[in-house]
């Protein structure tokens, strides 16, 4: 139930994004950092359902002609069955790692979606800033991994810290 309700604050936190977790004004992908642990321990289906749902309330929230439906639902099954055919994901590394490029794909699909949309001949798509921004959201994603997902693992298993 507490992971149920953690996930409804995942729009109310993309919208007023805490200051003290934000680099040069960049703050970490937090719909990751949610979906990576859900993945790992519902399976599968489950996580598409959670990634198809949020997907649609993030896309409402946020202004522009991408969606991150498809990245969300690549991600939750890639994580889905990762955490159904190996064994328990321990590891603090592990989940950062996870995150990481999870969260790397997840901006590179974002870019994809632009250049199609845009066109091929888009002179200003990649540039320094941009790069940037999705190197400084995927570090910091990497950092509060281990630290998030951790604990909301945790919760699932029934082990609650809290």
């Amino acid at each position: 139930m507490f992971f149920i309700l953690s996930g409804l604050l995942i729009p109310v936190i993309e919208l007023c994004e805490p200051q003290f977790l934000k680099l040069i004004g960049i703050g970490p992908c937090w719909i990751v950092l949610w979906l990576l642990p859900w993945s790992l321990e519902a399976g599968t289906l489950n996580a598409i359902v959670a990634a198809i749902f949020y997907g649609l309330i993030l896309d409402s929230i946020h202004i522009g002609n991408v969606t991150q439906i498809p990245a969300l639902i690549a991600l939750a099954f890639f994580w889905g069955s990762l955490g159904r055919r190996s064994s328990p994901i321990q590891r603090s590394f592990t989940l950062g790692f996870l995150a990481w490029l999870g969260t790397c794909f997840f901006g590179l699909t974002l870019w994809i979606q632009i250049f199609l949309k845009n066109g091929y001949l888009t002179e200003n798509l990649f540039n320094e800033w941009a790069v940037g921004v999705l190197l400084t959201q995927s570090i910091i994603t990497g950092f509060l991994a281990p630290m998030i997902c951790a604990l909301l693992i945790s919760i699932l298993r029934g082990r609650h810290i809290l």
